[in-house]
């Protein structure tokens, strides 16, 4: 993301209002509230776009040029076994690139932490849940929430796994999170699940 865009993205829910300092990141006009957002393919920053920018997009066409609209299309899915996956903590997402490869982050107190998934692992887990055989690579994620007991298996935006780690940056304290972490991630999670569909029955 770019850095004034991430910050506006990140200082909101998604269908949050929109202020003064809510620009189109490819013309310059003002973006209205629940504006789209893009992801730029060549330097993988996600842009705000207003809604004629918007509209010169085609949404699910990853991979067919270098501004890709992001979807809005939130699902909640059936418990997706994510062993294989390599999940060293209890929250991450994992994002398909339109080269095959999947990549899969989760957040710190730094930040996004990086790694790269094996293809065989990932089959292996899309294979358990067809469902995530129609991510739209570079724009959507498998969301995963496994911290504390709970099953949160989300496809999502990718703007949306942006926000959850700038969330997590925000809200940290000391060693081992504070006391407005866990709070914070729970409202984050709930609030999907208002906005999202259930596909788990």
């Amino acid at each position: 993301m770019t850095g004034g865009a991430l910050a506006r993205v990140i200082a909101r829910p998604a269908a949050g209002p929109a202020d003064d300092a809510d620009r189109c990141d490819l013309c310059g006009a003002p973006a209205e509230a629940g504006h789209r957002h893009l992801h730029d393919a060549g330097r993988a920053e996600v842009l705000c776009a207003c809604r004629a920018c918007a509209l010169l997009f085609t949404p699910g066409e990853a991979g067919q040029g270098h501004y890709l609209l992001i979807p809005r299309r939130r699902v909640r899915l059936a418990p997706v076994p994510t062993d294989a996956l390599g999940v060293p903590v209890g929250l991450a997402f994992f994002v398909p690139r339109a080269d095959g490869e999947v990549t899969a982050r989760y957040p710190s107190p730094a930040g996004a932490t990086r790694w790269e998934v094996a293809p065989e692992h990932w089959a292996e887990v899309v294979g358990r849940c067809p469902p995530l055989r129609t991510l739209v690579p570079e724009v959507e994620a498998l969301l995963v929430n496994t911290a504390r007991g709970r099953q949160d298996h989300w496809i999502t935006p990718v703007d949306d796994c942006h926000r959850l780690v700038a969330l997590v940056r925000r809200e940290w304290r000391g060693l081992s999170g504070g006391d407005r972490i866990r709070p914070a991630v729970e409202r984050f999670f709930t609030d999907l699940a208002e906005r999202g569909e259930d596909a788990r029955n």
